[in-house]
């Protein structure tokens, strides 16, 4: 089976979740949540979903697996995950989250919420176990429904949004949604438009479209530089299928990196900390009055990088994930209002303090450029076996010698990091960094380098490294 934890919940083909699987789950975390307790009987217990094919059923299957645990199933529909979060720690209950988030429409996965935020490394352990003691036990695959919250939740998330910043902050602005099949689509528009955006809705779509704001399709690039000008549009927005992690284009429909996102964000926040993983861009050291911690990749690893500051007494600590996922672990003071934490990643208030900058008539490209981060470019083979990534990192972590000889083709090693995956100095000033997913048969490549040109070929060379290894 498929199936398995990773940098964001459990992952795997649909047709091995759906069914006994996501009952088994389901079951699992009930389990957990009423013996550590963090739940009792009859509690509620939020469940929401995407809009990919999978969802619906898998949503069924676990409301009812949920009821038969002796929780109180809410069904909180098609809302995005920052949404079903935020709701759950509003009423301190459990919620599962039906998403495979970026990933191909033929995979799916289960995003976990204790009461008090996401679940953790441990919580995964703890769950894995419990699922193998329900699967040997025998479970029903039956599917049941729930009394609906799913408009309580959107009201919630949305009421929180038009509190960020001064009335009609977007005024002026030409915004285009890239709608496409996230459920973040919807709600994009009405925040925007509250603030007098000029709000163009773009590219809607019935079927699901795996959106991946970290590893932008062509497909996707090609509608964006299309729209800016057609339409004559100052940013595009858009998130990927859950949406919890943000896409933001200029004026001329070029992406900005998510890290630069949340960079500008963290500033905007005047943060005291900032939490990033390993993959984020090297300059963001140097471009703000922040600490700044460094993790491995996926939200846990952040969210436990953002407790240890809180735990040492800092304020106004906060994270983001290179796909521009960002993640609040204090209250921050914005329009006059405390806004209460939501650790876990978000894509609504990282977007809506870029666009305040760009509403001080300065285009997005001008503030993008202003920061002058070393040009980062990242991208994953699809369908690269993760027994060959395993492969080829063992290989590599084996001696200096066999790394040195693997990146001759693109330079001299000067340093290396081994945080999560390897990332490598070299001596020319670029950086390379192989990383498998954790979650799916793919091997992702993150480059800097000094201008765009010298970025795409070192990823370029990254990529046919990696592809022509063994």
């Amino acid at each position: 089976m498929s199936l398995k934890f990773g940098t964001s919940g459990l992952r795997g083909l649909s047709v091995d979740l759906k069914g006994k699987a996501s009952a088994v789950y389901a079951t699992a975390f009930a389990r957990h949540l009423l013996t550590s307790g963090q739940a009792k009987a009859g509690d509620p217990i939020l469940v929401a979903r995407d809009f990919r094919d999978s969802s619906p059923d898998v949503s069924a299957t676990c409301i009812a697996a949920l009821k038969n645990a002796g929780l109180t199933p809410l069904d909180c529909g098609t809302v995005p995950t920052p949404a079903l979060a935020l709701y759950g720690l509003s009423l301190k209950a459990g919620a599962l989250m039906i998403t495979g988030s970026h990933i191909p429409a033929d995979r799916n996965g289960i995003k976990f919420y204790r009461p008090d935020g996401e679940i953790d490394k441990q919580d995964e352990t703890a769950i894995a176990a419990l699922a193998a003691e329900v699967e040997a036990e025998g479970i029903s695959d039956e599917a049941a429904t729930a009394e609906d919250h799913s408009a309580i939740a959107a009201e919630l998330f949305y009421e929180r949004n038009i509190a960020l910043l001064p009335e009609k902050a977007l005024s002026g602005l030409k915004i285009g949604v890239y709608q496409h099949s996230t459920v973040a689509r919807d709600l994009f528009v009405e925040v925007l438009a509250h603030y007098g955006a000029n709000v163009v809705a773009l590219g809607r779509s019935e079927t699901f479209i795996p959106v991946d704001t970290e590893a932008v399709s062509p497909e996707t690039l090609a509608l964006l530089r299309k729209w800016a000008p057609e339409h004559g549009l100052d940013a595009i927005v858009s998130a990927d299928g859950d949406g919890d992690r943000p896409l933001l284009a200029d004026e001329n429909g070029v992406p900005l990196r998510g890290d630069l996102i949340g960079l500008i964000t963290a500033n905007f926040l005047d943060a005291g900390v900032v939490v990033t993983p390993v993959t984020s861009n090297s300059g963001i050291e140097a471009s703000g009055s922040f600490e700044v911690v460094r993790t491995k990749v996926g939200s846990p690893f952040v969210i436990a990088g953002m407790a240890k500051a809180l735990a040492a007494g800092r304020n106004g600590v906060m994270g983001f994930e290179a796909n521009g996922g960002l993640l609040t672990a204090s209250a921050f003071t914005l329009n006059g209002r405390a806004v209460s934490p939501l650790p876990t990643r978000d894509s609504f208030l990282p977007v809506l303090a870029v666009l305040l900058s760009a509403e001080q008539k300065k285009p997005l490209s001008e503030i993008a450029a202003a920061y002058n981060l070393p040009v980062a470019a990242a991208d994953r083979l699809e369908n690269f076996a993760q027994e060959k990534s395993a492969a080829l990192m063992t290989y590599l972590r084996a001696s200096r010698d066999n790394l040195e000889a693997f990146l001759a083709p693109v330079g001299k090693v000067k340093t290396l990091s081994d945080i999560d995956g390897l990332r490598v100095a070299l001596t020319d000033g670029s950086t390379i960094h192989f990383r498998p997913s954790g979650n799916a048969p793919e091997m992702r490549c993150y480059v800097e380098a000094a201008n765009q040109d010298e970025a795409e070929t070192l990823l370029n060379k990254g990529l046919d490294l990696i592809r022509n290894f063994g």
